[in-house]
Order: C-alpha cells, then sequence, then structure tokens
C-alpha cells in the first residue's frame, strides 16, 4: 500500500541500500518477497535492478498484491490481477538467470481468500515459468484456518513452499511440510516485536524444516547475526543458531547442494570476521562460534564475498557497479557508486516519498490503520496497539 507513494528511483535507491546494508552485517543470500509494483511500468525492475547491482544473492520473489488507486477518499484498485500482472512475471522469467546466476526468480502469494480455481491457476503458472520457490506468509495466531491445510487441500503444498512466520505450528501443519519437503523461515525479530508467538525454530516439531530470517529492513537491521542471537540466549545451543543462520537457509531455499556450508564443489560465499576485535578476540580462541553470534557486531567483519566478488573488503563495503540494463529510463551520472552516493540518494528520497504522502493523503497512519484492518478483516481484539 505505501508503494503508492514511490516513483522508480524511490524503489531503486531504498532497495540497493537495504541489500548494500545486509551485506555489510554478513548476510549473503537473501529470499525477497517484492511487493513494489504499482503499476505496469518499470517500478519492479527498479527493484531487480538494485538487487542485480548491490551483489547480493537472491531469490527475487514477485509478488502481486492489492494496490491503492487513492488514499482521500480511500479506494483500492478493482482488479487484483490484471494482465499485466504475468506478463511482467512472465518476461523476468524468461530473461533469467541474472548477474550470472547470481539472482534468480520466485514468487511470493498470500491472497488466499481467492477463489480455488484461481489460486489453483496461478500457482500453475507461477510453475510453468520454471519457478522452484513460492514464499507466503502464515500466523495461525491471527488466521482462522491453517493455510498448510488449505495448501494440500489445493493440492499445491509441495517442497517449493516456503512459509514466513507459522507460529505457533501444531504438529498437524509440521507434519505435513516436513513429509513433502516444505521450509519454514523463522524471523524472530519481527515476531516477538509483533506479538506473534514463541518464534517456530526454537520448537522441536519443526526445527528440522526451519531457518533463520531478517524479515524486512524497515522494520529490523539487516544483520543475520543479530536474529542468531535470540535463539541463542533462550534454549538453543549456539552451532545449532549457527546452522540455522547458513545450511538451515540453504535447505530452506533448496540450494543446500549448491550453498550453506565449505565444502568442495559448492559456491563458497564467506564472511571473514576479524577475531582481533576487542569483544571477541578471547572468545573467537575459544569458540568461535559463540563470540559470533554472542558478542559481534557488523563493524567486526573484515570481508564479505559472494559469487567470488569482494562485497565488503577491509571492513568497508567496496564500490557499488550500477546494473541498469532493466531501467533504460534511469540516468545517473555515474557508474559507479559508493555508499555515501547511496546515503545522499536514499535521504533524498525519503525526502520525496514523505512530501507525496503528504499530498495524497497517505500520512494520516490513524485512517491508513482502519482500512488495512477493514480489508484484511483483522480481528482488532487479536492486535495490540
Amino acid at each position: 500500500m505505501a508503494s503508492h507513494s514511490y516513483k522508480p528511483e524511490d524503489v531503486f535507491w531504498g532497495q540497493l541500500g537495504g541489500c548494500l546494508e545486509a551485506l555489510e552485517a554478513g548476510t549473503t543470500t537473501i529470499v525477497d518477497t517484492t511487493i513494489s509494483h504499482t503499476l505496469p511500468s518499470t517500478v519492479n525492475n527498479a527493484a531487480l535492478s538494485a538487487t542485480i547491482s548491490s551483489g547480493i544473492r537472491s531469490i527475487f520473489c514477485y509478488c502481486p498484491i492489492g494496490r491503492v488507486k487513492t488514499w482521500k477518499p480511500f479506494e483500492m484498485e478493482e482488479e487484483f490481477l490484471p494482465a499485466w500482472i504475468f506478463e511482467q512475471l512472465t518476461s523476468l522469467c524468461k530473461a533469467v538467470p541474472f548477474a550470472e546466476g547470481r539472482v534468480t526468480m520466485g514468487f511470493a502469494f498470500d491472497s488466499f481468500y481467492l477463489p480455488k480455481d484461481v489460486v489453483v491457476n496461478i500457482f500453475n503458472q507461477v510453475r510453468g515459468l520454471g519457478i522452484k520457490t513460492i514464499t507466503s506468509h502464515y500466523v495461525p495466531s491471527l488466521l482462522s484456518g491453517s493455510t498448510v491445510d488449505l495448501l494440500e487441500s489445493f493440492g499445491l503444498l509441495d517442497k517449493v513452499i516456503l512459509l514466513s512466520h507459522a507460529i505457533p505450528l501444531n504438529d498437524s501443519d509440521a507434519q505435513k511440510l516436513q513429509s513433502v519437503g516444505a521450509s519454514i523461515s523463522s524471523t524472530p525479530d519481527t515476531e516477538l516485536q509483533m506479538g506473534h508467538g514463541w518464534p517456530v525454530c526454537f520448537q522441536e516439531n519443526a526445527r528440522s524444516i526451519s531457518s533463520l530470517g531478517i524479515d524486512c529492513h524497515s522494520n529490523n537491521t539487516g544483520s543475520i547475526v543479530a536474529q542468531m542471537k535470540i535463539p541463542a540466549k533462550v534454549r538453543v545451543s549456539t552451532q545449532d543458531a549457527f546452522r540455522l543462520r547458513t545450511i538451515g537457509g540453504a535447505r530452506a531455499i533448496k540450494i543446500s547442494d549448491q550453498t550453506g556450508s565449505l565444502e568442495e564443489d559448492k559456491i563458497a560465499d564467506p564472511v571473514i570476521w576479524d577475531t582481533a576485535s576487542p569483544a571477541i578476540i578471547y572468545g573467537a580462541e575459544e569458540d568461535p562460534i559463540a563470540a559470533i553470534i554472542l558478542r559481534s557486531a557488523p563493524s567486526y567483519i573484515e570481508a564479505v564475498i559472494v559469487d567470488g566478488q569482494f562485497s565488503k573488503r577491509n571492513g568497508k563495503l567496496v564500490t557499488t557497479k550500477l546494473d541498469l540494463k532493466l531501467m533504460p529510463n534511469m540516468e545517473h551520472e555515474r557508474s559507479e557508486v559508493q555508499w555515501r552516493d547511496v546515503a545522499t540518494e536514499l535521504l533524498e528520497s525519503r525526502q520525496s516519498i514523505s512530501d507525496r504522502e503528504k499530498a495524497s493523503g497517505a500520512d494520516d497512519r490513524e485512517a491508513g490503520f482502519e482500512n488495512i484492518v477493514r480489508i484484511f478483516g483483522t480481528d482488532k481484539d487479536k492486535l495490540v496497539y
């Protein structure tokens, strides 16, 4: 809904800034639910172009969403799935792989209120495009039914499914997900902040199908290590927390045969910490994994390498080469930028977005909250606000 206030340039710089934040903190691979498209134009290409430029490894999950037509009076676009949605997705899928395979296409979907035949047709079209990852948000504590049961009844539950949150996860859901090879991305920061419940990566019935995620960089830091600190401080060993972040993440998106651990013939995306940093100098000698999880900070990361290229070196982000082939109408005076250049663009973009929100009435947070509750049919009694 907020994307109504964004132009392609805002999406580009915001996405680039978020990807670089993640890389700077040692997060090398993301599954990205992109909800930036509001028009059949270059808006979604902007997010993809920024992802490619950043150097991060990504499964870029295209997500059809409801689009705001006007804020005052509040009105949504009547057509939820216009023809251009799948035309754009098809075009992008035909163009893969991007960045020599570092960036691939996925799909994100949350509109399970649609009729069964519509949902099944959407999933069949997506699978026909060769997409191997389909992700959905699932918070049973806020829903009246099970998305896992629904997917199963529609004949759509299989190993390509990646559910975010899944709190609380009952034994039936867990068994069904495990039996088909589906996975969960647990994001403790968001889940505890929003009162979803106890993160499922702590549950015995879900550990084998769980991974750790950072959710969204508008709400959380881009550091996957920050997410590892939470289970490590509760009742999960530091080794288990580390596995959730590494091989567990690779298994969740079905690339554990390619990456997620340092082995011969695998793709290595190593993160290198300076073990002489003040807070971890002794701990790194005794138990390096515990030192990293419990005491390190992004500033302790000496280098990040993705697909053989440095993203961070000598403790600083390297120069970013802008790849604008998917955005021929976007002009920039430089083909390479430093982080300070990106920061300048982000601050200018922030002000422009704020100005557009005020002009359209989108800055009325109270009205926006009421409209969202009404649209999604959310029970206010389940919310803390």
